[in-house]
């Protein structure tokens, strides 16, 4: 099981959200990344979808987590858990992310999981941007 994870949103790394700094707490930050993906506003949060389309990117950072079992806790924060209802607005997939050297990892990866066409597309890749 990978022990690395890909935020893009409410999680990055500076974020003031309770979460996000308890990510920082209980993961060593691995470094900015980008996903072949778009990034679409969906409230006061972003969704990101994978994309095979070159210069399509979502940027984000990369954790190593100390403890895998964190996952269930951004699981739930995610609205994935097992006992949330299906579908459920993101999935936790695995995705290969590119480092800021180039290196292409595995990480785990919310990708949203409900119709995007009515969304804004955040074009820069950068939620912070939105």
């Amino acid at each position: 099981m990978t022990e690395r994870l890909f935020v893009y949103g409410t999680l990055r790394r500076g974020s003031r959200h309770p979460l996000a700094e308890q990510l920082a707490a209980k993961a060593s930050y691995l470094g900015e990344a980008r996903l072949n993906g778009r990034l679409y506003r969906i409230t006061h949060y972003p969704g990101a979808v994978a994309s095979s389309q070159p210069g399509e990117w979502v940027l984000g950072d990369v954790y190593v987590l100390l403890d895998p079992g964190f996952l269930t806790a951004l699981d739930r924060y995610e609205g994935c858990a097992p006992s949330d209802a299906k579908p459920t607005q993101y999935l936790r997939q695995l995705q290969s992310v590119a480092l800021s050297d180039g290196t292409a990892v595995e990480a785990w990866t919310y990708i949203y999981n409900w119709p995007v066409g009515k969304l804004d597309r955040i074009m820069s890749g950068r939620f912070e941007d939105a």
